[in-house]
């Protein structure tokens, strides 16, 4: 009997999962491996945030998860499968919108993070001055 890992995939989840991944290859040649643990791989690394090297060898080679990643992300799975997520919270009346929103522009930075000078004075209101001159036209 297998265990059920706090990071991975439960049954529920996967259910909803699998029609909105792309199919498994043939198994003509190599075989490949299996979406559920490939996924499961995925959502270690997300979780834990680790390096794709450090993947547990019980999710497959990380070669492999760090590669389905990005195959999936180049051909839009990941937008699709959020789409669709979005959209069945949504009819369901469950989608959270305070939580579906992640933005950058909320996130602070320092001066020098949004192009500053390197060695730019700051006024008292926050805002970077320049060289120290006045300059009026």
């Amino acid at each position: 009997m297998s265990t059920q890992r706090r990071h991975e995939l439960t049954d529920v989840q996967w259910e909803r999962l699998t029609p909105l991944l792309p199919p498994q290859r043939p198994h003509t040649g190599r075989p490949a491996n299996d979406h559920r643990t490939i996924l499961n791989g995925m959502l270690w690394i997300l979780r834990t945030g680790a390096p794709w090297r450090d993947l547990p060898e019980r999710y497959g080679s990380w070669k492999t998860v760090a590669s389905r990643f990005r195959r999936w992300r180049d051909a839009g799975i990941w937008d699709r499968i959020l789409h669709a997520l979005q959209a069945e919270a949504a009819h369901d009346g469950t989608l959270d919108d305070t939580l579906a929103i992640i933005d950058g522009t909320s996130i602070r930075a320092h001066h020098q993070a949004a192009g500053a000078k390197k060695g730019a004075l700051r006024s008292n209101s926050g805002g970077v001055v320049g060289d120290g001159a006045a300059n009026y036209t």
